[in-house]
């Protein structure tokens, strides 16, 4: 799939970093739903086959779903964002 534009990059790593400002209860909350809602309409406008996807995100707002369409556009980067930005830049191990 070719690459996706700056302004979709840059939303997705907002949302994602921004973890515990977007999300409560790993469903997003309003200005979530206004960062992803404005990712998502580049998004579709660039990449009109990765509409099934959004959508259903957009129904249904979970952590989960908004990863998925993130994760379309970051990678497997995108969950070592996401692991950064709850846990921070540290890792712990139980011993």
């Amino acid at each position: 799939m070719p690459g996706f534009g700056p302004d979709v990059e840059r939303l997705a790593r907002k949302l994602v970093e921004g973890y515990a400002a977007y999300f409560s209860y790993d469903m997003l909350n309003s200005e979530g739903r206004k960062v992803f809602g404005e990712m998502a309409r580049m998004l579709v406008h660039e990449h009109p086959e990765l509409k099934p996807v959004v959508v259903k995100a957009r129904r249904d707002p979970t952590l989960e779903n908004v990863m998925k369409v993130v994760e379309r556009v970051l990678g497997p980067e995108a969950w070592a964002l996401l692991r950064s930005s709850v846990s921070g830049p540290y890792t712990y191990y139980e011993l």
